[in-house]
């Protein structure tokens, strides 16, 4: 799809951080935009900042785990804009870390059921709409460069991704016949909110094994406050749509980072591949510490904060180490 002028865009997550990224640079090509996000303060910043652009923008406030609200949703935009949308962002993400081993059910049904279950959702929603339109059409969902591999502090997250991809794979297959594409964005960090999603998270699935303060939040945000910025991001995938390409990894050699992916998978195949990515792992991990900001201010060691780190009354679960880390504060 190359043409965007009059076509409606739905868009998860679409009050801020990556969805409100993709509804600015949308918009700005010509759709009419609505944003869907669970929070009303989000949706009411976003709202304000389309009214003095003069876009056509509608907001809908929408838990999208929520399959009969979602398909009011879908209701409601036929009637605002007279169809379907032609374009879907599965936009909207929920995180949290901790230990895989100290993950309850609830960890898992929260981060699974709005980062799959959501896309899911919105893919029985509106795909059999958008066939029966009869217009072209093209599907984004943004997943993460965590779909690619396992995270021993992000399991659910990373479970979630890895499914998503394969899924969004499946669909890029299935709907070719009927001129609707898809694309699979696979970012790393991101400058967003996704650091507060735990303010959203339900209260029958508030269980968890993590140790969640607003310690670690903040530490969270100090992370994501160096993503790309979203609106750079949604120019990627623009651009991604209109060459209509599976995969979007927006890094600056995408396909040797996919190469190097699968390399980790022969590595794991063996006793020395297994040693070598080990090796490589550890490499990675110190020039990932070697390029968090240093000097005054906040902690930057997700150890010293409790980042990533189990339940304090979890006492059999070991402390998450970064390899080559130094041994935590005293």
């Amino acid at each position: 799809m190359k043409d965007f002028a009059g076509k409606v865009a739905f868009i998860t997550g679409g009050a801020s951080g990556a969805g409100f990224g993709q509804a600015k640079v949308f918009s700005e090509a010509g759709c009419k935009i609505v944003i869907a996000d669970i929070r009303q303060d989000h949706l009411d910043e976003a709202l304000a900042y389309f009214k003095d652009k003069k876009a056509e923008v509608h907001a809908i406030k929408l838990d999208i785990t929520d399959r009969k609200a979602y398909a009011a949703a879908a209701d409601e935009v036929e009637k605002v804009f007279g169809g379907p949308p032609q374009l879907l962002f599965n936009t909207a993400g929920v995180n949290t870390f901790g230990p895989a081993e100290a993950s309850t059910y609830e960890d898992f049904d929260w981060v699974m059921g709005v980062c799959l279950g959501g896309v899911i959702n919105g893919m029985i929603t509106f795909v059999p709409r958008m066939i029966k339109s009869g217009r072209p059409g093209h599907i984004a969902t943004t997943s993460s460069m965590g779909g690619f591999m396992g995270g021993a502090t992000t399991a659910p997250y990373s479970a979630a991704k890895a499914a998503v991809n394969n899924l969004m794979e499946s669909y890029y297959q299935a709907l070719k016949p009927y001129n609707i594409g898809v694309t699979c964005l696979c970012p790393g960090n991101i400058k967003s909110n996704i650091a507060e999603a735990v303010y959203t998270r339900p209260k029958n699935l508030e269980k968890t094994g993590y140790n969640v303060d607003e310690k670690t939040i903040n530490f969270l945000r100090s992370i994501h406050a160096q993503g790309i910025e979203p609106v750079e991001l949604a120019k990627i995938l623009k651009k991604g749509i209109e060459d209509e390409v599976l995969y979007v990894v927006p890094v600056p050699n995408p396909e040797e980072m996919l190469r190097n992916t699968l390399e980790r998978i022969v590595n794991y195949a063996s006793a020395e591949g297994i040693k070598r990515q080990e090796e490589q792992m550890r490499k990675m991990f110190e020039e990932m510490a070697k390029r968090q900001p240093q000097g005054p201010g906040p902690s930057m060691n997700f150890e010293d904060v409790g980042f990533a780190q189990a339940r304090k009354d979890l006492k059999w679960v070991k402390q998450t180490r970064m390899p080559g880390a130094p041994p935590p504060k005293k």
